[in-house]
């Protein structure tokens, strides 16, 4: 067969950690889940490792994991991510690449990236390298082989890019035909134009470069890949397929088909696209329409015999070149035509500068430590990033510092490096691509050149906060009420920041929510505590202590003295200061557990002001994950007695009610809004129980109907989604438990035909995989006669066909 299909996935979300946490903190945007990429890992990443395919009547019969048919590539700041908070989706994707060896002639589907998804041709030559070799020693350690691919960010690419690429062993990178310049045969003359896109795609092209060097060159199906997202093709796989297949031409040449496109299409933004994707992967190999292929197994059995010159610069999101990325070019999401970005080019400005700013003092620095190579010490830092460990990080220490360094030196060592790290993460892309300055993308940027900056300043810069802020403020805000960029920093990122001393005042506060340990994690710090005097009278509280505060990431530490006055509900009060003596330390706790004791609540306030002077700290300055946890711990009460409210008037109302419904009367507000919080509350109760009463969830669901109680959705759907999944887990466990059996086949039932649309894709990968082992055994057994393996089957048999699974 000469027909080959190579559907392309490019896995990308901006980082989203607060640069000085190393953490993504709550994002209520993304509610019911934590944060976006938790929400698109459980829509989209997590989905394609193991995807459904169906038959004719819903029912699923298969499960596959697509990334193991596909090309792919994953952002490593994303992979990092999904490494520590999604490890069973991370594990099923480096599995995937290992599958895809065997079924591509030892050539895995997995592709690296570009660092942190820099547009490369706006990097200047030394950061070009430090993103190739991170996105390589990235994609090693966690593949477990070299790279033979790079996706650059946006496609963006010139020929000093391939050049760098090249240098570094890379053979093939995937473009838009758009980027495509002029073609020939090799060994021709004469180039073809093919600007406008008009290069075929069909087939890999050798750009030979100045330096002697080559590169290999995909150009994606440009009208494929677009239709994926605007003509409907993931409605259906079969369309999906036949539209891949459609497009090869009568030549008895090999073809490649080949398209590319954000593989957060396949799941997040468009749901169920990863079934689509399976079931053409599916039908593709079961109509024998062309053969499913990776781009390295395409390149070894046909070597390029043309060879292209590219467009410079150019991406597959700009057709003006790269200018998105620092210009108010024209090209934005389309959702504001009357704003502007001119905020672009002062942003890449600011940026170049304080860039700029910070190199000799890194040089500098770093040779006064005594390295001998500063730039190579930063390109290996990733080694350091990947592995924080002590033994790691000082055994990095010494292969780049030949002498021996103080704890002081060390620390000075690893904020230079911190500092460069930070000063690469502010170019991540996403930054310009959107329409608003003041954007959760852009100020994602503003607060790694904030960290950066702060680093510079510990290692003795000059303050350049005053003119990083007159640069921002040319950055003007399409919302006059935001004003500009420098606005939004203050505003925004300034409060954001972080030092020692807030997070021990974030740790003395944090102490009198949970329950007192020795050593506390916070994050990217540790806690250590050295003394610690706690008193309690009814809702108030005081602590007074001492503590160690040190960074996981730079070594940074410092002993701290803090105080904390809770007052009930949210309302903090508290201090903290470097270590003041020992005289000083027993009369503060004197002085406060003097007044606290006395209820003299006023003058516990001003011995904190007294004592910490301008570090003063309140229920507004922790962490925010932290807030919550608090403010639930808080509400739960207020809840519960608001909840007893509406109960009481639910039922001493109910008859009214229900007689209001039966005549079709319009429902007073007040007695709908109590009808809805009761019925929403009992059934969330029931779905987050550990034993769901099926019976109660049948009445409420009735209920529902009855008084036409408008649901809160988001909430039952994740918290019903949960308990099954929770349940299943049980069953795997336990496989003879047949008590929980029994519970999960009548929740089910119960919830066939509510307007609820549950989604039990998590208990259908565990059923589809116990029906695998455990059923076929337990099925042997029945047919050798057992009776108990005989219930067992039958009764499994009832839950699989509940959980819409086919056998």
């Amino acid at each position: 067969m000469n027909k080959y299909i190579c559907i392309h996935g490019h896995f990308y979300q901006p980082p989203r950690e607060n640069p000085w946490l190393n953490e993504v903190e709550l994002q209520e945007s993304a509610a019911p889940y934590h944060d976006w990429n938790e929400r698109i890992s459980d829509e989209c990443y997590a989905r394609n490792s193991a995807s459904r395919i169906l038959n004719g009547n819903g029912n699923i019969v298969d499960i596959i994991n697509n990334y193991s048919y596909i090309s792919f590539n994953f952002g490593p700041t994303l992979l990092e991510w999904m490494q520590k908070k999604d490890p069973a989706t991370y594990q099923a994707i480096l599995d995937a690449d290992k599958q895809s060896i065997e079924r591509f002639s030892g050539h895995g589907s997995a592709l690296a990236q570009v660092y942190n998804h820099i547009i490369m041709p706006l990097a200047n030559e030394r950061d070009k390298h430090t993103q190739v070799i991170w996105g390589m020693y990235d994609f090693k350690k966690r593949f477990s082989r070299e790279p033979e691919g790079m996706w650059l960010a946006e496609t963006a690419a010139d020929v000093p890019t391939l050049e760098v690429l090249a240098a570094h062993g890379i053979k093939f990178t995937i473009l838009s035909p758009f980027q495509a310049k002029a073609f020939r045969k090799i060994g021709d003359k004469q180039w073809t134009e093919a600007e406008g896109g008009s290069i075929n795609p069909r087939r890999p092209y050798v750009c030979q470069l100045p330096s002697g060097k080559q590169i290999v060159l995909f150009f994606y199906d440009g009208p494929v890949s677009q239709g994926i997202a605007f003509e409907g093709l993931l409605e259906r796989g079969e369309d999906f397929a036949h539209r891949l297949s459609g497009t090869f031409d009568s030549t008895k040449e090999p073809q490649l088909m080949h398209i590319a496109t954000d593989g957060e299409t396949y799941g997040h933004h468009h749901r169920f696209g990863e079934m689509a994707l399976s079931y053409a992967i599916h039908h593709i190999e079961e109509e024998q329409l062309a053969q499913i292929t990776v781009y390295g197994e395409f390149l070894e059995k046909y070597p390029p015999k043309y060879e292209a010159q590219i467009i410079e610069p150019s991406s597959w999101s700009c057709a003006h070149g790269v200018e998105r990325w620092r210009s108010n070019c024209g090209c934005n999401t389309g959702g504001h035509p009357s704003w502007n970005q001119e905020w672009r080019k002062p942003i890449r400005e600011t940026f170049d500068w304080l860039r700029d700013q910070l190199i000799p003092l890194y040089e500098q620095e770093m040779k006064k430590l005594g390295a001998a190579d500063p730039w190579a010490a930063r390109n290996d830092y990733i080694q350091v990033i990947m592995d924080r460990s002590e033994e790691n990080v000082t055994n990095f220490i010494k292969s780049h510092v030949p002498r021996e360094l103080t704890k002081e030196e060390q620390v000075r060592f690893l904020k230079l490096m911190e500092m460069q790290y930070h000063t690469l993460l502010l170019y991540t892309s996403c930054g310009w691509f959107f329409d608003e300055v003041t954007g959760i993308e852009t100020l994602q940027d503003i607060l790694y050149a904030a960290r950066a900056m702060q680093l510079a300043h510990d290692l003795g810069s000059a303050d350049l906060e005053p003119e990083l802020l007159q640069r921002l403020s040319q950055a003007k805000s399409n919302y006059k009420k935001r004003g500009d960029a420098a606005q939004a920093y203050i505003r925004t990122v300034k409060p954001t920041m972080i030092d020692l001393l807030r997070v021990g005042a974030h740790y003395a506060v944090a102490s009198l929510f949970q329950e007192f340990s020795e050593v506390m994690d916070l994050y990217s710090y540790t806690a250590t505590s050295e003394a610690n005097d706690y008193m309690q009278a009814g809702k108030q509280k005081l602590a007074i202590g001492r503590a160690v505060i040190k960074s996981k990431i730079t070594w940074e530490q410092v002993t701290v003295t803090y105080s904390v006055l809770h007052l009930g509900d949210h309302q903090l009060f508290g201090g903290v200061r470097e270590f003041m003596s020992d005289e000083e330390y027993e009369r503060l706790g004197l002085e406060l557990k003097t007044a606290f004791e006395r209820g003299y609540v006023s003058e516990g306030i001003m011995l904190l002001d007294k004592h910490f002077s301008s570090h003063n700290y309140s229920f507004w300055h922790l962490f925010k994950d932290d807030q919550k946890k608090i403010l639930d711990q808080v509400l739960s009460q207020t809840m519960e007695s608001l909840e007893n409210d509406f109960q009481q008037l639910y039922d001493n109302n109910y008859a009214l009610i229900s007689a209001i419904q039966t005549i079709g009367m319009q429902m007073p507000r007040p007695l709908q809004t109590t009808v809805e919080y009761i019925v929403n509350t009992h059934l969330l109760r029931e779905f987050e129980s550990e034993e769901p009463s099926p019976d109660e969830i049948k009445r409420l669901l009735q209920e529902v109907q009855r008084m036409s109680v408008t649901l809160n959705y988001d909430n039952l759907e994740f918290a019903l989604t949960q308990r099954v999944d929770i349940l299943m887990k049980k069953i795997q466990d336990n496989p003879q438990d047949i008590k929980t059996i029994d519970l999960l086949i009548s929740l089910l039932q119960v919830m066939q035909g509510s307007k609820l649309q549950t989604d039990y894709w998590q208990a259908q990968n565990i059923a589809f995989r116990m029906q695998q082992n455990t059923y076929k055994e337990q099925k042997a057994q029945s047919e050798q006669g057992n009776p108990a393996a005989a219930a067992w089957c039958k009764k499994f048999e009832t839950l699989y066909e509940n959980l819409n699974l086919k056998l």
